[in-house]
C-alpha cells in the first residue's frame, strides 16, 4: 500500500484558535514494514551476552525489549514518515509540532491515532486599500521647528558641559590622591564644606563659536554643526512620523480583519520578545533572572504583560503576509542577499538560513507598507 492510499479516509475536526484534530488508522501491514528499522534503532546500544553489539538477532531483541516497546517505536517511525503526506493529502498548513495521542496499538490490528495541530489561520481582510486611503489622507507633515533645533543644540551643550565637569572632578580627585601620597592634604569636590550637588541646567552655556563647535565633533564651523544637527533631527522626526503612521495603518487593518489566532504564534512572539530582552541584558552584563528579581516580577508576569503585544504582532504579520500574497508583493533576491550579508557580517554566529528568512520577511513587510502608503 502506498503513502497516498494509507493517509486517506481520516476524520478532520476543526477546533478553536485554528487547531485541527486528525483522527484515523493506518493498516498494520504498513506498520509492519517499520519493524526492522525500529529494532535496529532500539537495539543499536543494547549489549546481550553471546552477541556482538549491534548484531543481536531481531527475535532476541524483540524478546529483550518487549513487544509493546517495539510497536511504539514502529508507530513513531510511521508517523514521522507519513506526517507530511497526511498534511498534503488534507491540504493543511501546519505550524509548530503536533500533539500525538495513540488510540490503538496491537499486533495484527490497524494503528489508530489522533494528531492535534495548529494550522495557519484563514485571514479575512477588510478593504485594505480604502482603509489605507482614509488614513493616508490624515497624515500630518513632520516639519521641523526652529525651537526643536535650538533645544537639541542646548541638550548637546549641556551633555558636553556635564562631561567636562565630571572630567574636572576626576582630575581633582586624582590630584588629591597624589597629594596625600606626598603628605599634602588638598580638598576634593566631595570634601569641600557646604558644597551642594551641581545643577547643570543653571550653569551658563558657552557661546556657539567656530572654535567651540570643534570641541563637539568634526565640525569646521557653527553653520556645519547646525546643519548636521538639523539633518539628524529631520531624519529622526521623519522616522518617528512614519512609524506612527504605519502603526495607525496596521491597527486599522487588525480592527477590520477576522483571524482565529493560533496560540502557538502568540507563544512564538513571546519567545522572540524574551530573546530580544536577554540579548539586550547580556550586552549590559545582566541576566534575565537578575533583572526579574530587581523589578520583582516573574516570567509569568512578563508573559501576561506581553501577551496583548504578542497577539498584535502575530496578527499584523499574518495580515501583511495575506496582502503580499493578494498583491504579488515580493522583495528582490539581490536585496535579500545584500541585507542578509550585512547582518551576517555583524552576527557571525547566526544561522544563514534563518537570517535570510528574517530579512525576506522584513523586506516583504516594507513592500506591503509602501504599497498601502501609496494609496
Amino acid at each position: 500500500m502506498d503513502h497516498i492510499e494509507a493517509v486517506k479516509g481520516f476524520t478532520i475536526t476543526k477546533g478553536p484558535k485554528s487547531t485541527v484534530t486528525i483522527e484515523g488508522e493506518i493498516p498494520f501491514e504498513v506498520l509492519e514494514k517499520e519493524r526492522s528499522g525500529a529494532l535496529a534503532e532500539l537495539g543499536k546500544d543494547i549489549e546481550i551476552k553471546g552477541f556482538r553489539k549491534g548484531h543481536v538477532p531481531e527475535s532476541v531483541l524483540a524478546k529483550q525489549l518487549g513487544e509493546m516497546t517495539v510497536l511504539q517505536e514502529m508507530a513513531d517511525r510511521v508517523l514521522r514518515h507519513f506526517y507530511g503526506h497526511i498534511l498534503e493529502e488534507h491540504h493543511l498548513d501546519a505550524i509548530g509540532r503536533p500533539t500525538i495521542h495513540i488510540t490503538k496499538l496491537a499486533v495484527g490490528n490497524p494503528f489508530g491515532f489522533k494528531l492535534e495541530i495548529a494550522i495557519l489561520p484563514e485571514v479575512t481582510l477588510p478593504d485594505y486599500t480604502k482603509i489605507a486611503h482614509e488614513i493616508n489622507a490624515t497624515k500630518q507633515a513632520s516639519a521641523l521647528t526652529e525651537k526643536e533645533v535650538t533645544d537639541a543644540i542646548e541638550r548637546i551643550q549641556r551633555q558636553k558641559l556635564s562631561y567636562d565637569r565630571l572630567q574636572d572632578k576626576a582630575r581633582a580627585r586624582q590630584a588629591s590622591e597624589e597629594a596625600k601620597k606626598a603628605g599634602i592634604t588638598l580638598p576634593t569636590p566631595e570634601t569641600v564644606e557646604g558644597e551642594e550637588a551641581e545643577d547643570i541646567t543653571k550653569i551658563p552655556l558657552p557661546e556657539l563659536t567656530d572654535a567651540y563647535v570643534k570641541t563637539l565633533g568634526a565640525f569646521d564651523s557653527v553653520d556645519a554643526f547646525k546643519k548636521q544637527v538639523t539633518e539628524h533631527l529631520e531624519k529622526e522626526k521623519l522616522e518617528e512620523a512614519l512609524s506612527a503612521h504605519r502603526a495607525l495603518l496596521t491597527d486599522a487593518l487588525i480592527e477590520g480583519s477576522t483571524i482565529d489566532l493560533p496560540e502557538v504564534l502568540v507563544q512564538s512572539e513571546i519567545g522572540q520578545m524574551f530573546g530580544q530582552m536577554e540579548e539586550e541584558l547580556t550586552r549590559a552584563g545582566l541576566t534575565i533572572d537578575g533583572y526579574l528579581e530587581h523589578v520583582k516580577k516573574t516570567r509569568d508576569d512578563m508573559i501576561a504583560e506581553w501577551t496583548p503585544t504578542a497577539e498584535k504582532r502575530a496578527k499584523t504579520q499574518l495580515i501583511l503576509n495575506e496582502i503580499a500574497k493578494k498583491e504579488s508583493l515580493t522583495p528582490k533576491a539581490e536585496d535579500i542577499e545584500r541585507d542578509a550579508h550585512q547582518l551576517l557580517e555583524t552576527y557571525k554566529d547566526a544561522d544563514p538560513v534563518r537570517v535570510r528568512i528574517y530579512v525576506a520577511s522584513m523586506l516583504q513587510n516594507n513592500e506591503v507598507m509602501k504599497f498601502l502608503e501609496s494609496k
